[in-house]
């Protein structure tokens, strides 16, 4: 089972990729902080100061302003996250993130992917609003 999520940026690819690996940067849209620039290989731990929160996620892949792949969950067994980008004619960029790895056999499968969809879909939004407005404060205000 998987996830995918897509949204169009007026932003050009490599602006949207560094907004991502840039620790300088993230806080602007998503998580508080990152500990270090997102390589393939290392282990990268994100902060969510609002929630006294802190997830770490395995950099699996790094293909400068097209590709992110990482992997996040408890002990190595959850969801893979493949985030591409597509730079188009005028500038823009489609980003499209595939989250895999949900358990099909779950019996509250149908509220995860919901769940997950919701964050993705809001963090993109985020994403937009910071790159495209210059706006950082939409970030950590979505409400359970």
């Amino acid at each position: 089972m998987n996830n995918v999520t897509k949204m169009k940026i007026v932003t050009p690819a490599n602006e949207v990729f560094e907004a991502f690996v840039d620790p300088a940067k993230i806080g602007n849209f998503w998580f508080s902080s990152s500990s270090e620039r997102w390589e393939a290989g290392k282990t990268i731990t994100l902060r969510y100061d609002e929630y006294n929160a802190e997830v770490d996620i395995e950099v699996k892949e790094v293909v400068a302003n097209k590709k992110i792949v990482f992997q996040w969950g408890a002990n190595g067994e959850g969801h893979t996250v493949t985030m591409l980008l597509e730079e188009q004619n005028d500038s823009s960029t489609i980003i499209e993130i595939t989250e895999e790895g949900f358990n099909e056999n779950d019996s509250d499968i149908i509220n995860q992917i919901i769940d997950n969809k919701e964050g993705w879909v809001y963090m993109l939004t985020c994403l937009k609003g910071y790159l495209e407005l210059g706006t950082n404060n939409l970030r950590a205000g979505l409400v359970k």
